[in-house]
């Protein structure tokens, strides 16, 4: 499956367009104030941008997807497992994962390279938004995520709806041997005369979900690589280390009672 709606600011999970009242998408590069290096929609609130520049940014993103941006959760992230149970809008530290079941708390996690899960749980009304570098991936962040999602829900995986989204593609993630043993057989290939692998980001957290209950069906992964189309997307190794941030948010309009 596709992502078929494309809009200047962000494009949206086609999965999650039968669900009304749910707001889900990610951000792209374009319609945003911010100069190069980090042109044009930067919303990463850790570059060296100015501040205004990324505060316009995003009021624009937010309120192109209705959202208040005084909703919002983050979290400054820090390549772990750590979930966060988010009551009510802020900006935390030190976690790569936000769920809530609270309407009009909108979670959301900021990549550039790294690889953007959302998940809605259409049963208990719950969202999810991941962040999976390659060390998340590792620490099965996508597992864990989704297993507090169950203690503190009651979700099941199998109501689960999750998007995949845009990250660095397989051909352009090169890594050495000390990345790729972590990863299964089939979601990496090595270049043994160099001696260094090429990982898949998007089809091992894909394997996460699926080994989870999942359905595969139920499942979208974006076609879209930061690398291959880095005039759309942020790419941190591509743009050497300097450059913006997506966002990927997910909520449910609406006030919890």
């Amino acid at each position: 499956m596709n992502t078929a709606t494309q809009l200047p600011l962000f494009r949206r999970p086609a999965l999650f367009s039968a669900f009304p009242g749910l707001i889900a998408a990610e951000s792209t590069r374009r319609g945003g104030v911010s100069p190069p290096p980090y042109a044009s929609l930067n919303l990463g609130l850790n570059t060296d941008d100015r501040l205004e520049n990324v505060t316009e940014n995003r009021r624009r993103f937010l309120t192109a997807l209705g959202i208040p941006p005084d909703r919002l959760t983050t979290s400054y992230q820090v390549h772990g497992n750590e979930v966060l149970i988010a009551r009510q809008p802020g900006h935390h530290e030190g976690y790569d994962a936000l769920i809530t079941d609270h309407k009009g708390i909108f979670v959301a996690v900021g990549t550039a390279d790294c690889t953007p899960i959302l998940v809605y749980d259409p049963v208990r009304e719950a969202v999810a938004a991941i962040h999976a570098g390659w060390r998340g991936t590792a620490q099965q962040v996508a597992r864990e995520a989704l297993l507090a999602m169950q203690k503190e829900f009651g979700t099941k995986p199998g109501d689960c709806h999750a998007y995949i989204g845009a990250c660095i593609d397989q051909d352009n993630y090169e890594v050495d041997g000390n990345v790729a043993r972590y990863f299964d057989p089939e979601h990496k290939r090595e270049d043994a005369e160099r001696g260094k692998w090429f990982v898949s980001l998007k089809q091992a957290n894909k394997a996460q979900l699926l080994e989870l209950g999942v359905p595969e069906e139920q499942i979208e992964v974006s076609p879209y690589s930061t690398w291959k189309h880095n005039d759309d997307y942020f790419s941190h190794r591509k743009e050497n280390g300097t450059t913006g941030r997506m966002l990927a948010v997910i909520g449910l309009a609406g006030r919890s009672s």
